[in-house]
């Protein structure tokens, strides 16, 4: 097979899984197998990685708002902290697997959003841990976030504008070139805004951006060959949670038109694949992180192309 460039998008889910414990062990117990997963890829094609931060970023939210003698930090910067936690571990794991002439690197990414986006009107994306309703109630009341039920619990909410811009886009693509693996847009990016002020002041702001989102970015403006995002399903259903629920196979983003996915999970993948594919002309694919090896030769996960190919139909 060819040698590809292939942007993986891991999920924050799959690195600190709802039903574990919240601790750094059981982070590293994931992490460790999605190097596994991961490291063939990095052995024969050109690889980079983004995650999400998800949970970790609520961690720290509430790890930071329990020091009452400072206010807590604002989400862009405790972004920035996932983006070395999490990706320290991948890197650390990776590592551990693949050869030692195997080079790898991290690079702290930020991502340019626009301050009047829609989204800010509306939070929707899921940060941190699920909470009874009566603790999620106390908790918008005493700090002021925003919840919604997801599924029967409850989570904060937070906006999730759009990705504009890559700052570290060069730098990726230099390391890229030079055969690393590089793991970047950790979480998204951290979120960052111009003043209107006119002085080109680049800030933080209050947001996290979906890493799907910026992986399809990411993975357009690297000129991939391949977009995988990789979660715990085995690709997108139609007629979810009916006995007619069935997985797509090879399919295009005009068939992916015609139905609709929630917004909270498989939603902004499936507009993510949809987008790269009439972007690019090139392939984005929807799988498994243990069918990571199949999804990359087609045989596993929903894979998105302009026009589906005669022997997969």
């Amino acid at each position: 097979m060819e040698k590809l460039t292939i942007v993986v998008a891991l999920g924050g889910n799959a690195l600190l899984r709802r039903s574990e414990p919240m601790t750094a062990e059981a982070q590293r117990a994931n992490v460790k197998i999605a190097a596994r997963a991961l490291a063939p890829l990095a052995e024969d094609h050109n690889l980079i990685i983004a995650h999400g931060n998800g949970p970790q970023v609520g961690l720290l939210a509430l790890q930071a708002a329990a020091y009452t003698d400072v206010e807590p930090y604002p989400l862009d910067v405790l972004g920035a902290q996932t983006q070395g936690m999490i990706a320290y571990m991948v890197e650390q794991e990776l590592g551990n697997v693949l050869p030692f002439s195997k080079r790898l690197a991290t690079l702290l990414t930020m991502v340019e959003v626009d301050p009047n986006d829609p989204a800010f009107d509306n939070p929707t994306k899921f940060v941190g841990p699920c909470y009874e309703k009566d603790i999620a109630d106390a908790l918008a009341l005493k700090k002021g976030w925003v919840f919604k039920q997801d599924g029967r619990t409850w989570r904060r909410v937070v906006a999730s504008p759009q990705p504009k811009r890559i700052f570290e886009l060069e730098p990726i693509k230099w390391l890229v070139e030079k055969g690393s693996v590089v793991i970047c847009a950790g979480g998204g990016g951290i979120p960052t805004v111009y003043l209107p002020d006119g002085t080109r002041t680049l800030v933080g702001i209050e947001a996290v951006i979906d890493k799907d989102f910026a992986g399809e970015l990411l993975a357009r403006e690297l000129g991939a060959d391949l977009f995988i995002m990789a979660t715990d399903a085995e690709g997108v259903c139609l007629d979810w949670d009916t006995p007619q629920q069935c997985v797509l196979g090879w399919t295009t983003p005009e068939v992916l038109d015609e139905h609709e996915f929630a917004a909270g999970s498989m939603g902004p993948k499936v507009e993510a694949a949809k987008r790269f594919v009439r972007k690019t002309g090139n392939r984005a694919a929807i799988g498994k992180l243990e069918d990571i090896a199949l999804i990359v030769t087609g045989e596993a996960g929903t894979n998105v192309v302009a026009e589906v190919p005669s022997e997969r139909r």
